[in-house]
């Protein structure tokens, strides 16, 4: 298609979902990372501390999971919208979202489990 159909294109509109992409991924593998860790804070409970933590964190893996597929889905929708002057908002609030959703979803994941306390 044309120019004169489209509008015209915005330049440097690629730079925020680089930008993005270079912070999403990184943060996601750590919260992967962490997440997956974790269930080692709770090696030396027993008990119905064992059992509070297993079930807290059976509930809160998911939230992570579905939390860093969605901050995928959103930083490939930043890479996904037009590169035209009138779409460059729409794509940098998606470029930025992206690692925000990674951080709500560590928040949600370290917020649902329930970490045993040593003291």
């Amino acid at each position: 298609m044309s120019d004169e159909l489209l509008g015209p294109r915005a330049p440097y509109t690629w730079v925020a979902p680089l930008v993005s992409t270079v912070v999403t991924l990184p943060a996601a593998f750590f919260a992967l990372f962490y997440g997956g860790l974790s269930p080692m804070a709770c090696d030396p409970c027993n008990g119905a501390q064992a059992h509070r933590f297993d079930d807290s964190f059976h509930t809160a893996w998911p939230v992570l999971c579905t939390g860093l597929v969605l901050a995928l889905i959103v930083l490939v929708a930043s890479w996904a919208v037009p590169r035209r002057r009138e779409q460059d908002v729409r794509r940098r609030v998606l470029a930025v979202s992206a690692p925000a959703v990674v951080g709500a979803a560590v928040v949600a994941f370290t917020g649902l489990v329930d970490w045993p306390s040593f003291a």
